[in-house]
């Protein structure tokens, strides 16, 4: 069975590690952690954990994943993806992107394959890259700012307290979704996070 590379984008070190935009990285780190792993150095500036994701019917482990955050800053995420790719020979429609996204509203999950930026650094440093942008996502709504703050200052900001409990589901659920993603496939994982 072909494995999956699952990438959880964020900036690296302490100091960023509660912000939004460190959402996807956070998610990919809840992931290991469920399947009793920890992310550890690669030699492509990222941090992996080589997993099962979840149970198959049966009692089977499921599918092999190479979960990553890489260890470059935000905009520069497309060479240790691209990095890890070529190592572990995995293709393009294998790669799944957790990361955050603030034209989908706080706390809800969606997943799509393909498609543009949105102005997301990583994202774009991923599909210069990979050259193509044809990699599944799972994409976890932060919202938008209210009022004049700038995105840039917003993504780059801890959750405040009072989202603290709505943050942490984002990133269990967000989990849960690329469980449902390499167990099933994107339509399904779709229909169950989408309708939510």
């Amino acid at each position: 069975m072909e494995p999956w590379l699952v990438v959880g984008l964020g900036n690296p070190g302490p100091a960023y590690a509660e912000h939004r935009h460190n959402v996807g990285a956070r998610c990919v780190a809840a992931l290991a952690s469920e399947q009793g792993e920890r992310l550890t150095k690669h030699r492509t500036h990222a941090l992996v954990a080589s997993v099962r994701v979840g149970v198959l019917p049966g009692g089977l482990p499921g599918p092999p994943a190479l979960l990553a955050v890489p260890q470059t800053y935000m905009n520069r995420s497309g060479g240790p993806v691209a990095g890890l790719a070529r190592y572990y020979s995995v293709p393009v429609e294998r790669i799944v992107v957790v990361h955050d996204e603030l034209d989908i509203d706080f706390g809800s999950v969606r997943l799509k394959r393909g498609g543009g930026e949105g102005g997301h650094n990583g994202l774009r440093s991923i599909s210069t890259s990979l050259g193509t942008k044809d990699y599944l996502r799972v994409r976890l709504g932060i919202g938008r700012p209210q009022g004049r703050q700038d995105p840039a200052d917003y993504v780059l900001s801890p959750f405040p307290t009072r989202d603290a409990e709505e943050a942490a589901l984002l990133v269990g659920d967000g989990a849960d979704a690329l469980t449902q993603l390499v167990q099933h496939g994107l339509e399904p994982a779709q229909q169950q996070f989408h309708s939510r």
